[in-house]
């Protein structure tokens, strides 16, 4: 199973406690809203998806950094629950991470992002409705959930995603070759190369 990282489009904000101290606080996913993955598909969560993750051991970085830790869930740092609109977390950073809750309530640091993987049979693929859309793939359950948390840059690197998404979208569902852009093929041979790279990083 692919390791893979998402956006969420909710904002990240702090929250301030009269009775302790101030953490931060989003959604690290939202569900059945599609987004567009490295132009190969659409995505979309689906309800219930991470109800057999909910109680791992799920840490919280700042940029998915390592050296970055602000919370984790063993640790009663790191809370995570589900809503009608996805999934949130509440965060208390140590006081060595005053910087990011300062760059948060600023305004500098606006993005959330989490890293997972997908069960296998955990997700279905539609075709598109229509000539020239993309396949949509739903997650209906993850097997892990590795990292939630704020980010600065609310995007994955460009090659990883080039090579994740062209390595899960189904043969069936690619674009034809002669369909296709001479450019798009480039890339999409670049993407399975540089996969075996990628998955040796894991």
């Amino acid at each position: 199973m692919n390791v893979e990282r998402r956006v969420a489009t909710g904002k990240v904000e702090t929250r301030a406690k009269a009775d302790g101290p101030k953490t931060i606080g989003g959604y690290g996913a939202l569900f059945n809203v599609e987004t567009v993955i490295g132009d190969y598909f659409s995505e979309q969560i689906a309800p219930g998806a991470f109800d057999d993750v909910l109680s791992a051991d799920v840490r919280s970085l700042y940029n998915h950094d390592q050296n970055f830790v602000l919370g984790r869930s063993s640790a009663g740092t790191l809370k995570l629950s589900v809503d009608d609109t996805g999934l949130a977390y509440e965060v208390t950073p140590p006081a060595t991470r005053a910087d990011v809750l300062e760059s948060v309530d600023r305004g500098d640091v606006t993005g959330s992002s989490f890293v997972f993987r997908v069960a296998e049979g955990g997700s279905v693929w539609s075709k598109p409705a229509e000539a020239g859309g993309l396949p949509l793939r739903t997650i209906t359950k993850f097997a892990e959930l590795l990292d939630v948390g704020p980010v600065t840059f609310p995007a994955y690197d460009d090659t990883t995603a080039e090579a994740r998404s062209a390595a899960i979208v189904p043969e069936d569902m690619r674009p034809a070759p002669a369909a296709a852009a001479v450019g798009d093929l480039a890339a999409l041979d670049r993407a399975r190369r540089q996969l075996e790279v990628l998955e040796a990083e894991v």
